[in-house]
């Protein structure tokens, strides 16, 4: 529980200062796109729809933006067609990495994801080499002075999570993925909003690293985010205390 604690922590406060205002509207885009084209433009039936149009919202995506995604999505526009891809590999000093993109073109993604891992002295491998080392899992943060302990105890209780944390900077409410966009809904409907909130891969087990070794690391992982295609990075390292 610890471990998911620091580790969501570190989360939270990566998303809290991400200032790349066009790439997260590129990648908001391209999520309504895909969820759209996967469950329909209806977002009433659909919770990735729905989820992906809100948190657009939020980051001030102009409507015309989500409107011409949907649409996208569904055809009813002609478009790019986007796909959902899955890379993984090693990084720099072992450390496994596993990249969620969403592309119009396989082969030139790959091309150049590979082509990015062998640069920083990785390697990229085949599929399933490093997913089994993780769990895909919904994390639900709430600024500590929004509720009481018991209120937020209670809250988790009712909104049947898989666990909670009190004890770290935040609090914190986990859930399966099936369950995640339940969660969401269910707050939504009692007028709370999680303060950040993801569905993010949670490595089983960390690789202990030295700052050194985390830096070189990190400007990997860097490196993978700034790519055009890719929506997210997950990495089993931690910095060695």
């Amino acid at each position: 529980m610890a471990g998911h604690s620091k580790w969501a922590n570190i989360q939270h406060r990566k998303a809290r200062v991400d200032a790349k205002r066009a790439k997260v509207f590129t990648r908001m885009v391209k999520e309504i796109t895909v969820a759209a084209r996967l469950g329909g433009g209806d977002p009433t039936g659909n919770p990735r729809l729905r989820q992906a149009i809100q948190d657009a919202r939020s980051a001030n995506v102009p409507n015309d933006n989500i409107e011409r995604a949907v649409a996208k999505g569904t055809g009813e526009l002609e478009g790019v067609a986007y796909e959902e891809c899955i890379y993984e590999g090693y990084g720099p000093n072992g450390v496994a990495i596993l990249v969620e993109a969403v592309t119009d073109n396989r082969n030139r993604t790959v091309a150049e994801v590979r082509h990015l891992f062998s640069r920083h002295g990785g390697s990229l491998g085949e599929n399933g080499c490093v997913a089994w080392m993780f769990d895909r899992r919904g994390f639900l943060f709430f600024d500590r002075s929004a509720m009481e302990e018991e209120d937020f105890m209670a809250l988790a209780l009712d909104l049947e999570a898989d666990d909670l944390d009190t004890e770290g900077e935040v609090y914190t409410l986990f859930s399966a993925p099936e369950s995640y966009h339940r969660m969401l809904e269910a707050l939504s409907e009692r007028g709370l909003e999680p303060q950040s909130k993801e569905l993010a891969m949670v490595p089983q087990s960390t690789v202990q690293l030295s700052p050194e070794q985390v830096e070189k690391v990190q400007t990997f992982i860097e490196t993978l985010e700034d790519h055009d295609d890719v929506q997210n990075v997950w990495s089993n390292f931690e910095e060695s205390s």
